[in-house]
């Protein structure tokens, strides 16, 4: 009996706090992330290896971390020429799918590093029409860069002006077309409707034509600026959100960035240097309360509005008789802050809120319904997973870890440390982290200061023990596990062929 290949389906958000998922928060609705979540196995502690888009993304699929592919920062590009996962798809017969948001290369290029994701070719869409090319090992690709922030374009500009929407470029970045969350953008042309008629498109085609897949599908949401149809964007009585707030004096003991978010006018000229970006995130994120909970409120519509279109394409792998042989996985590339320690958005500030991630894994029949586990995971070992899945051989160039034996109900953990690099500027903000079963540490370059958490006594993380008398020892032993660590992770891609 020959047993049939194990599908990919991959659903991605972006900067999604682990918090906003109904499973998590009766607050917040995902009806249909629930139902993933209730047929499948929940990861409770599943890390981004950095919390900023390109490098995280890249991770995914390449198995490699930042520091080690090459786009380590927001504002580099992923090589074109480095190996991704799709490589090893495509080698061994499966087709390869990307619809919605990539983000491996910057919103402008150089002579030196050109973009196919900068703005002039965003918007060059007789180029897109034609572009037939692999884009890094995926060959279906249907592509968008935007959130209803001004940088539409690729696929999804085609799509719309298909569609008659000639004056697209009206609706986005126009701030009288966004209010409050309220997009005046109609729903059948927002890009998560969009997305999901071209991602059921192709799980249709790959069914047609008995073809085993890896499909990502990547929402631009929730990232700000959360924009939506009404019936959304109000779907949420400000008055009754919970809006988190920062803890008096928590910040006392924490790095100088830390402290200059709570000032009205923060002077982070000691961050600035040549090849950084303008130091994203070091600013005042002071905001009024009624503000703060219309954006939580926004926010809380923003999830519910996605999950509505995650529910499209999971009914549609259930008519298509796809599900038994998928395995699905829904996570985003990082995390987000909308209140907690008193910031917003995202930033080198590496709280469980920015680095861990939601995370959700259904495979019938391998995967036990309505699990839940405390495994470490991390977004580098998504590819190697896949390809364990499916049953192909793992490159040695990925040095993330297969978590496959996790997903069939292994209880020995794969891991028992993560580690979320952040070379958020070159040299004046340059951190990494260091996480296991109970205690988290971060250091950073050229700096004594550092911060180190109780994850179980403080898991709000309030007290950061780096300074503490007493937990010195701690944070030596900490200290000397983070270097082990980082020397497990070196990449060995050449295998020893001989004694000498």
């Amino acid at each position: 009996m020959t047993t049939k290949k194990k599908n990919i389906l991959l659903i991605t958000s972006d900067q999604h706090h682990y918090s906003c998922m109904g499973y998590n928060n009766p607050a917040v609705k995902t009806p249909n992330l629930d139902r993933l979540a209730a047929g499948g196995m929940i990861f409770d502690r599943a890390y981004c290896p950095n919390p900023t888009c390109t490098p995280s993304r890249s991770s995914i699929i390449t198995g490699m971390y930042p520091s080690q592919h090459g786009a380590w920062a927001l504002g580099t590009k992923l090589p074109e020429d480095v190996h991704v996962v799709c490589d090893d798809f495509r080698a061994a017969g499966y087709r390869t799918g990307l619809v919605g948001k990539a983000h491996f290369q910057p919103i402008e290029g150089t002579e030196a590093y050109p973009s196919l994701e900068s703005r002039a070719a965003l918007e060059d869409l007789d180029f897109w029409r034609s572009f037939k090319d692999p884009f890094y090992g995926f060959e279906d690709i249907d592509l968008n860069r935007d959130h209803g922030n001004g940088n539409a374009g690729q696929h999804y500009a085609i799509w719309l002006e298909d569609k008659g929407l000639k004056n697209w470029r009206d609706y986005f970045g126009n701030p009288d077309a966004l209010d409050g969350g309220v997009w005046s953008l109609p729903e059948e042309y927002h890009y998560d409707a969009w997305i999901t008629e071209r991602a059921n498109a192709r799980l249709e085609e790959y069914k047609q034509n008995g073809d085993n897949f890896f499909l990502w599908v990547s929402h631009p949401d929730p990232h700000g600026p959360n924009a939506m149809p009404e019936r959304w964007a109000t779907m949420y009585d400000p008055a009754e959100v919970n809006v988190p707030i920062v803890t008096e004096g928590e910040h006392a003991q924490n790095p100088p960035h830390h402290q200059l978010t709570q000032r009205v006018k923060p002077d982070r000229s000691m961050y600035v240097e040549e090849g950084g970006n303008d130091c994203h995130g070091i600013h005042s994120h002071l905001s009024k309360h009624a503000n703060a909970a219309q954006k939580v409120a926004t926010l809380y519509g923003c999830v519910s509005m996605l999950d509505h279109f995650i529910g499209k394409v999971l009914d549609k792998l259930d008519a298509l008789g796809l599900a038994e042989d998928t395995l699905v996985i829904f996570t985003t590339d990082h995390g987000d802050f909308f209140g907690q320690h008193g910031l917003r958005g995202k930033g080198a500030f590496h709280y469980e809120d920015m680095i861990k991630l939601p995370f959700v894994a259904r495979l019938p029949g391998v995967i036990t319904p309505g699990t839940r586990t405390d495994a470490l995971i991390s977004l580098v070992d998504l590819a190697p997973t896949f390809l364990d899945a499916a049953g192909i051989n793992i490159p040695r160039c990925m040095t993330g870890k297969s978590q496959w034996a996790t997903l069939k109900g292994d209880a020995q953990p794969v891991r028992d440390h993560v580690i979320v690099e952040n070379h958020h500027q070159p040299t004046t903000l340059h951190l990494k982290t260091y996480v296991n079963k109970r205690y988290k540490l971060t250091v950073y370059y050229n700096q004594t200061y550092g911060e180190l958490f109780d994850l179980e006594q403080d898991p709000g993380e309030i007290n950061n023990l780096w300074n503490d008398p007493g937990s010195q020892m701690l944070k030596q032993d900490l200290l000397l596990k983070y270097i082990h660590a980082e020397l497990g992770k070196e990449p060995m891609w050449m295998p020893r062929i001989a004694g000498a």
